[in-house]
């Protein structure tokens, strides 16, 4: 059994490694380490407690894998995990992870590219290969590597080219017939999406929903509560595609704003909107690690008060007149990943001209970015467009996107939720 390094991973050789194997344990088993031999694959066994110092080579890591024992009390897997998703490597859990009990606030605008695969302890050497080399494929890919083949090739002879080509027919078809549903679910989807927003003589909305694909991980909702509240929120599944859809109408489904009973209803505020949330996402104890992030808020349209919460989300963003962007700041950890979570609410008073900006961590690019040096810096795009009405600025947006040509394979599900308090 390959025994675990304890030894610095600062000043090793700067090469790619196409696996990472990081653990707790103190050996890696014999079969896995035979695989990677037989496999031609380079790999790196890593003690846990040494991730940090790799955090500066993630570029050059192909995939990893997470081995932990008593992994469900870790705050530290998801630290790692973190880390991993913000340079979109995919990573398998070989452990028992079914519950992540932390309560992070830096979990903020990531989820872009997350790929986790969880390995049940029975499973065949060929399986995890699959599993490994598909991973290695999309990472290779995107740093233009050539990517090992979870089968070897082979030749094909003479006699079987006919078959092949009715092969190829059959497969087109099926690709082009799971185009038409994907295309069909996107627009089931949609329908889900408010057709029409609560507009009034003080307030205005806009919205701009991009998926990255047919079907997206972003969903939101503006829905008049009662006379004086309007209740908004977006939420967003970890990664994107038909898995992250499906829970986006999980999500559209489980979010209560308000209580009615007989005659009589109560308006949930913030903090029990987004912990009853959480709580009913536990509860379905859902396969594949599937996280989420939502920001939920509450106006007064009378009053103009402000009361928001989140869970893991990026945070609101203040447009005032005269005054500094402004994120605002509250706790609150990922969706799903502990029942227990509290998610505590901020209450603000908007003022005539203000502007608040809900947006999903796609869209980072669009707005900002955090760095150790300097903490959050909004863009420069973003500072010369904050004086546009609402609608303006995410028309603005949307032009952006549209015409900077970013390959399809690096784009992310963007979504913005926007209001103006008029003048």
């Amino acid at each position: 059994m390959e025994k675990v390094e304890s030894h610095s991973f600062i000043g090793q050789k700067k090469s790619f490694i196409d696996v990472l194997y990081i653990t707790n344990r103190e050996q890696m088993p014999l079969e896995i380490k035979q695989l990677f031999s037989q496999k031609g694959v380079s790999y790196r066994v890593l003690a846990v407690n040494k991730f940090s110092e790799a955090r500066d080579s993630l570029d050059l890591i192909g995939t990893v894998v997470i081995d932990m024992k008593g992994g469900k009390s870790s705050p530290q897997l998801v630290q790692i995990i973190e880390s991993l998703d913000s340079k979109h490597i995919g990573v398998i859990l070989l452990a028992d992870l079914t519950k992540l009990p932390v309560d992070s606030p830096s979990l903020l605008q990531s989820t872009t590219g997350l790929s986790i695969s969880e390995i049940p302890e029975v499973i065949s050497l060929d399986e995890l290969w699959v599993k490994l080399s598909t991973n290695l494929k999309n990472q290779k890919k995107n740093s233009g590597q050539a990517a090992k083949p979870a089968v070897s090739p082979k030749p094909v002879q003479a006699s079987y080219k006919n078959k092949l080509a009715e092969q190829i027919d059959t497969a087109r078809m099926l690709i082009e017939n799971l185009a038409e549903q994907l295309r069909l679910a996107g627009l089931v989807q949609k329908d889900f999406l408010p057709t029409k927003l609560p507009q009034t003589d003080k307030v205005r909305w806009a919205t701009l929903f991009l998926p990255a694909e047919w079907v997206s991980g972003d969903i939101y909702d503006v829905v008049r509560v009662d006379e004086e509240h309007i209740g908004f929120y977006l939420a967003d599944v970890v990664g994107h595609g038909m898995p992250a859809a499906l829970l986006t109408i999980f999500l559209k489904q489980a979010l209560v704003m308000r209580q009615t009973i007989e005659n009589n209803y109560r308006v949930f505020p913030p903090d029990e909107v987004v912990k009853n949330l959480n709580i009913r996402m536990a509860a379905q104890k859902l396969s594949g690690y599937q996280f989420a992030t939502c920001c939920y808020c509450l106006l007064n349209i009378k009053t103009l008060e402000l009361t928001y919460a989140r869970a893991g989300h990026p945070y609101p963003i203040l447009i005032r007149d005269g005054r500094a962007l402004e994120q605002l700041e509250i706790r609150g950890s990922l969706l799903g990943v502990f029942d227990q979570a509290e998610f505590p609410q901020r209450t603000i008073k908007l003022k005539p001209g203000d502007k608040l900006l809900l947006y999903s961590d796609g869209a980072d690019s669009l707005i900002g970015g955090f760095s150790d040096r300097v903490g959050f810096r909004f863009t420069k795009e973003f500072q010369e467009i904050k004086h546009l009405p609402i609608a303006e600025m995410l028309e603005v947006f949307n032009s952006h996107i549209q015409n900077q040509g970013i390959d399809q394979v690096e784009i992310d599900d963007i979504t913005m939720v926007g209001l103006e308090i008029l003048k």
